[in-house]
This record gives C-alpha cells, structure tokens and sequence, in this order.
C-alpha cells in the first residue's frame, strides 16, 4: 500500500539545485500547469529557466523540491502548458499538492507586494533563513501576510443556520464567516459577525478546527456554535437571505474542498449519520 504524499516545508534552499524539482508557477489566483492525456500535472524548474532562477524555495514533497515564481502578464505561455485558476486543480491533483500550489499563491503574492518598504520606499531584501524581507535602512521586517477569519455553523436542535452572500455569483447557501478585527478573540468575532450579518445571539461557541485558505490571503479557523435567541434579520449588505435548513431539505451547499462543507458535513453525519451528498 503506498502512503500519501508528505510536504515538509522549508524556506532554506538546498545548497545545490537537485534534479526533478517542481516549480509552481503563479499569477493572481491563477497557476500554469502542463496538460497531457492524463490530466495535468505541476510543470519542473528545468521547463522554465529563467523563471526557476528567481524562485522561492518552498520545501519538499516526497524529497523532491518544490519552489514558487511569478509570471508576468503578457508571459508567453508554451505549447502543452496552460494557466488555470488554481483553485480547479482541486481533485484533478492530489491533496498535497493542491496545499503547495494556495502556499505558492501566497507567497509569490507576499513577494510580489513588498518589494519596497511601506515606511521609507527603500526596496526590501530577503532575509536568510526566514519567509521574510526586509527593509535595509529601518530594519522592517515584511512578512507573508495571513488574516485570520473565522467561518462558524449554527445550530438549532436539529436544523443549521445557513446563508447566502449578496456577492455569491451563484444561488449557494453557506455558513457565516468575517475578519477578525484588532482587539478581539475569535470567540468575539463569532458573536459579532453573526449578530451583524443575521442578527441572532449564538452560545456554546465550540473550535471544529481551521484551514488556510490562499484565495483569500487568509486562515479560516472554524467554529460551531447553538441558537441562542433572537430572530433572523440580515445585514442586506453582506447576506441576502437565511434560513434554518433541515438535512433533509439543503440548499446548494459549498464544495467538500472547503471548511464550510466540512462544517456542514459533520452536523449532517452527527444528525442524520451520513454526509451530506
């Protein structure tokens, strides 16, 4: 039986370059992928030279290295490779990899945006040994950026408070989430951003666990929490509509590559003793 693939990451290069490392190559929330018969597959340093030689060292998949570079916009893709939106390799690539590629996003965009120092315009240089740049005249260190959210599941015996957002492109219904503002813990935001967006008190705020999401620069940490009173009025800003669903009776929910699904998923299996489909 083989066992899964294992990343270790690591922001210090090998002292030599070993054949066969991988480079994920990222633009926005795009990533440049090699398309064949059996699908794609994260394209080598040794296709892109010039680009592998300006590359952030990510760490190791399985021993083999992993980096990250930017492409430019007018970049002319060759032949058998394509740009996709990073985040359609989900199931056509596996777990793994699919970590790596949000890690290179986030990275390539940290480079990418502090190249300079926000306090004096000097440019930043990179900081051995550490995921970070640094301005040589002040000291300022920049590091990649990561914003915590939280996303949170509410619950009402045997019904869920699901939700769509006004900017959802299409009719889907998932759970709450929001930034966590300066001052205030997780568990405050909770409260807040479901009071603010729907307007119900919750209790028995409880951590389901987290994860990070690049497409948003952000860490979503995950939590459940019980009606605790008051009736539903959306901000009308933010969300459009709420309702407490049954299991039986759910809307389209999100896709299982995210933690709201993962949400959804335990309380339907907690109530019903199957996933949701």
């Amino acid at each position: 039986m083989s066992s899964a693939p294992h990343f270790i990451p690591n922001p210090t290069p090998p002292d030599r370059p070993r054949e066969g490392a991988l480079l994920f190559l990222a633009r926005g929330m795009d990533l440049l992928v090699q398309e064949h018969a059996e699908g794609v597959s994260i394209p080598t340093g040794a296709a892109f030279p010039e680009l592998a030689a300006a590359a952030h060292y990510l760490g190791e998949l399985d021993g083999v290295d992993c980096y990250a570079a930017g492409f430019a916009k007018d970049f002319a893709v060759p032949e058998g490779y394509k740009a996709v939106p990073a985040r359609s390799l989900y199931k056509r690539v596996d777990d793994v990899r699919f970590a790596v590629a949000g890690r290179a996003l986030a990275i390539v965009e940290w480079d990418l945006t502090h190249r300079f120092c926000g306090r004096c315009g000097q440019p930043t240089q990179l900081v051995a040994g550490e995921r970070a740049r640094r301005c040589p005249v002040d000291k300022t260190p920049f590091y990649p950026r990561i914003a915590p959210a939280i996303i949170v599941l509410i619950t009402h015996g045997d019904t869920m408070l699901l939700a769509r957002n006004a900017q959802f492109p299409e009719p889907m219904f998932s759970t709450l989430a929001g930034f966590a503002e300066p001052g205030e813990s997780l568990e405050e935001c909770v409260a807040r951003e479901v009071k603010e967006e729907v307007g119900i008190d919750v209790k028995n705020i409880r951590y389901f666990g987290s994860q990070p999401w690049p497409f948003g620069r952000s860490l979503m940490v995950g939590f459940t929490a019980e009606y605790a009173g008051g009736d539903i009025v959306v901000d009308s800003k933010e969300i459009a509509e709420a309702h407490w669903f049954s299991p039986d009776h759910l809307p389209r929910i999100p896709p299982k590559l995210s933690i709201a699904r993962q949400l959804i998923d335990a309380f339907v299996e907690r109530v019903k003793g199957t996933a949701a489909p």
